[in-house]
């Protein structure tokens, strides 16, 4: 057998080591990430459930998902642990970058406007009270004028309908 033939199966066999070398190192790395776990300790499982570490145990762990209510858990259904930052950030919301003025922005455009009616009373448009009875008047003469024409009352024996 000379070597070109060899070579595929030499290929193939250095591929798999390889792989499963990668694989051995990020099961190592997953199963110390686990026995490095401290009761207090923000975890997340690989159901995607968040809880905090009360107890570790050799192949078990008791985790708080709400105030007063614990699980046990395998070590192997813990997929993350997490620090203290991130597991407040996702848990209760805590984001400190977004805190960074202390505004806080209402749900609703109500609370920014106050009371409404004062808010009406307030507003001035330039115009003095002699213009503004001005304005009123002649706008119901002008309405006044459109309702006759609508009815067709006001009219003179010489005026047409058409325009």
């Amino acid at each position: 057998m000379d070597l070109i033939t060899l070579l595929p199966f030499i290929v193939l066999i250095g591929a798999m080591f390889l792989m499963t070398r990668s694989a051995k190192k990020k099961q190592a790395a997953a199963a110390q990430m686990r026995n490095d776990m401290q009761p207090g300790t923000g975890v997340r499982t690989i159901g995607g459930m968040y809880a905090t570490v009360k107890e570790v145990h050799d192949d078990t762990v008791l985790l708080e998902v709400a105030p007063g209510v614990h699980a046990i858990y395998a070590k192997n259904a813990i997929g993350a642990v997490l620090d203290d930052a991130e597991y407040n950030r996702i848990v209760h919301g805590d984001d400190p970058e977004l805190d960074t003025d202390g505004t806080v922005v209402p749900d609703d455009a109500s609370s920014l406007t106050g009371d409404a009616d004062a808010e009406v009373a307030k507003i001035d448009l330039g115009k003095d009270a002699a213009d503004a009875t001005e304005d009123a008047t002649a706008k119901d003469v002008k309405e006044t004028e459109d309702v006759k024409d609508a009815k067709g009352e006001g009219k003179t024996d010489g005026d047409a309908d058409s325009k």
